[in-house]
């Protein structure tokens, strides 16, 4: 089965190589593209942790000044895959929530309660210039102080390259990955672009959450599945799932 994933670069490569284990081909076309954004911070904040909203906001702050400052604190990580580049990158006291900002809510408030972060702890939010949710806003309701510096952004891709619109063309696709809402976009615009809409929304949609899976059913695709949980085993699972369905 040949399975094209949308996840972008470098992360996709992780992707792919649990693809291939499975026995799968797979073709790679990241709809997004990282770009990291520069912010100032002049240390003037005493932070009490960092949350990180992705791994793209590890990667972000690779080469910043604040960078050996912040590696310094306890760490509040969105989910599994982020938590594991933080510490590739040298973060040592990570919380990792499920895979979402509310999740990521609720760790950083049951660490308040537990007494393990200050009640009203100072927070520096990593995030991407595309945010889903005030995160920021709903702590500082609930007495935090949150200083988010928009450290990234993810930019669309403008089409398909030409190996993959020559696959769909083909009929050499059997069913699309989905990582985020934004990408689903990308990917719908990409075929409507390259005049492959139909065959691109005709096949498998394999989608991380339920807001994406949304996404793809708007634009009209009707093989839509949601992982059950909003991380790369929960989606590799559906993508089993179909696997099985198919062969039965």
């Amino acid at each position: 089965m040949a399975i094209l994933v949308t996840r972008p670069a470098p992360d996709n490569a992780k992707t792919a190589a649990a693809l291939k284990a499975r026995g799968h081909d797979v073709l790679l076309s990241p709809m997004l593209r990282f770009e990291p954004v520069a912010f100032d911070d002049d240390g003037g904040t005493a932070f009490d942790a960092v949350i990180l909203s992705s791994a793209n906001a590890v990667r972000a702050i690779e080469n910043h000044a604040a960078r050996p400052r912040l590696m310094l604190l306890p760490v509040f990580a969105v989910g599994g895959h982020t938590a594991q580049v933080a510490r590739d990158a040298g973060f040592t006291n990570i919380t990792i929530a499920d895979g979402d900002a509310i999740s990521l809510r609720e760790r950083i408030l049951e660490s308040a309660a537990a007494g393990k972060l200050k009640k009203k702890a100072a927070l520096c939010y990593l995030a991407g210039a595309d945010l889903t949710r005030d995160l920021g806003g709903e702590l500082g309701t609930r007495g935090f102080t949150v200083v988010t510096h928009t450290a990234y952004r993810m930019i669309p891709v403008a089409g398909f390259s030409d190996a993959v619109s020559d696959a769909f063309r083909a009929g050499k696709i059997d069913a699309v990955m989905h990582y985020s809402r934004r990408s689903a976009r990308a990917y719908v615009e990409a075929a409507r672009t390259d005049g492959v809409e139909i065959s691109a929304l005709a096949l498998p949609q394999c989608c991380i959450s339920e807001a994406v899976a949304g996404v793809l059913r708007e634009a009209g695709a009707t093989q839509v599945t949601a992982a059950r949980a909003p991380d790369e085993k929960a989606l590799l699972a559906v993508v089993d799932r179909m696997v099985k369905a198919s062969s039965a």
